[in-house]
């Protein structure tokens, strides 16, 4: 099940061939507004020599940066290019240790426990941010330095953004500057709808009615492409049936079942898998699978879900809006004859933005280079050139820009994507020209409504009871997965049996921890 905040979230832009990343989270942003043109105007040729402080750049440096997603082929072109310019703006260069998306979950944290050499992170709520700030992993960020090595980032960046990436109060990321929305929603074939006279996807009956006909009367086409292979993940589709249909926020995406309503002031603390709602939702899966809507192999899949979309081997699935309208987008292109369509089966739910540290840059606590580490993720931020390059790669080759503000694929285009250069998301991100008009009304709507609420910001320290965090994981692992998927046959047992494996593995300390928590935060933050 894929974590609300991993999850690839709806971001503005719509990043080249973005389909590559469905394990990923984050994207560009959608509309670049008004303040892009401005941003520009006094970033285009940002020289060391222009930086407020008189840094002294007078020593080459090379930095060493490390991120999440696979190397793109053309990365020794592109970042040789991109070296040239930072040899003439700070005199630095940079080197990227790229962690495959397939294992970065181990070996990231053990580059920090082995203290590597390195100087800047990729990191996100979603990607460690948390936990290695607490650990020490991150150099903590003061105004000062941020003024003084990063003056463009300090001037644009919402003071708000600053703020909730804040852990216990000190910061330790520079976020990306970049509004997104981290609901899911649904991928289908509408040519199938179509050819079978269905209503219209607007909610999860009209949704469970399209995948059990396709199920049925397609053969060769798995309805839902459902994927359990990974590790025990929040899936896409909890987001939207259980998440946003009950207008519930996790405290934790990453592994615990605890959440509180967004209208409760109060922030009372329940676990999902102890409510009514989420026995509806077992029942609704277990129909599903009955049916025949997803593999009974769904445990062991690994199948990339949008090839075989694209390959016409799956009808639909559940994922971020950016990443949805980028498959829409290039199906479109590649494949016309098959009809794709989004569709929201929770439009009448409460919408909530994605806090800044969706995506973000760090540096290691460790780091010989901070100051110029700093300069450099000012430029990727801000510096038009600079951002274009290392977003969308060489100008003719990975992509072809369009204005000031739009892009279309280049002749290999495939040749620069699938890693978190999302890190430096800001106002200078270019649209794809072919972005889906029905993916941008959409989010339009959304952000005319997105909803606040008190525990926005709110970050869970997990200090005091590592041990049982990791022991829930396990039992989800074990007995969430199979019992979501409707692979157990009696449900009633399966939730009874979750529910007891979860207390034995100590889910009411964590709950009784993570109240104290938010109680506080509470009373702090009124």
């Amino acid at each position: 099940m894929i974590n609300k905040k991993k999850k690839l979230t709806f971001s503005l832009a719509f990043v080249l061939m973005l389909s590559t990343l469905l394990s990923a989270c984050g994207g560009g942003n959608n509309n670049a507004n008004n303040t892009a043109a401005e941003t520009n105007t006094k970033t285009e040729n940002v020289a060391a020599t222009e930086v407020p402080g008189a840094v002294d750049t007078s020593k080459e440096v090379k930095l060493k940066m490390l991120m999440i997603g696979g190397q793109p082929a053309d990365y020794d072109k592109v970042f040789a290019e991109l070296n040239t310019k930072l040899k003439a703006k700070i005199n630095a260069t940079v080197e990227v240790e790229f962690l495959d998306w397939s294992d970065y979950s181990q070996k990231y944290p053990l580059k920090f426990a082995a203290n590597e050499d390195f100087d800047i992170a990729y990191t996100a709520n979603w990607a460690f941010y948390n936990d290695q700030a607490l650990k020490g992993g991150f150099m903590e960020l003061t105004d000062d330095m941020l003024s003084k090595y990063m003056p463009l980032t300090w001037e644009a960046m919402p003071k708000v953004s600053w703020e909730q990436a804040k852990v216990d109060g000190k910061l330790f990321m520079v976020p990306n500057n970049n509004v997104e929305v981290t609901d899911k929603v649904i991928l289908y074939r509408e040519d199938l709808r179509k050819k079978y006279n269905l209503p219209e996807i607007t909610n999860l009956e009209s949704y469970g009615n399209y995948l059990k006909t396709v199920a049925k009367s397609e053969k060769g086409i798995t309805a839902y492409g459902a994927k359990a292979a990974d590790g025990w993940k929040w899936h896409e589709l909890d987001q939207a049936t259980l998440e946003q249909n009950n207008n519930w926020n996790l405290v934790d995406a990453n592994l615990l079942p605890l959440a509180y309503d967004l209208d409760d002031t109060t922030g009372k603390i329940f676990n999902i898998y102890d409510t009514p709602e989420f026995k509806q939702l077992l029942t609704y899966y277990k129909d599903l699978a009955d049916n025949g809507v997803w593999s009974k192999n769904v445990v062991s899949n690994k199948n990339d879900v949008w090839q075989d979309i694209k390959a016409g081997k799956v009808s639909s699935y559940a994922q971020n809006l950016g990443t949805v309208a980028a498959n829409l987008a290039e199906m479109r292109r590649d494949k016309p004859e098959i009809e794709l369509a989004i569709a929201d089966i929770t439009p009448d739910k409460k919408k909530i933005a994605a806090i800044s540290t969706q995506n973000g840059m760090a540096i290691h606590a460790t780091s010989k280079n901070a100051e110029r580490s700093l300069m450099l993720i000012d430029l990727l931020q801000n510096d038009k050139e600079i951002h274009d390059l290392t977003m969308y790669g060489i100008s003719g080759t990975n992509y072809v820009p369009q204005g000031d503000d739009k892009y279309t694929a280049g002749p290999n285009a495939a040749g620069y994507t699938g890693f978190s250069n999302w890190g430096w998301n800001s106002p200078l991100n270019r649209q794809d020209a072919s972005y889906p008009v029905e993916a941008d009304d959409m989010f339009n709507s959304w952000q005319s409504s997105i909803y606040h609420f008190p525990l926005e910001t709110f970050v869970f320290n997990d200090t005091n009871v590592k041990n049982e965090v990791a022991n829930i994981g396990n039992v989800m692992l074990r007995y969430a997965i199979p019992l979501e998927y409707g692979l157990i046959p009696d449900v009633d047992k399966g939730q009874a049996d979750l529910i007891k494996q979860l207390k034995a593995a100590g889910i009411e300390k964590v709950q009784t921890e993570l109240q104290t928590q938010v109680d506080a935060f509470l009373t702090t933050h009124k």
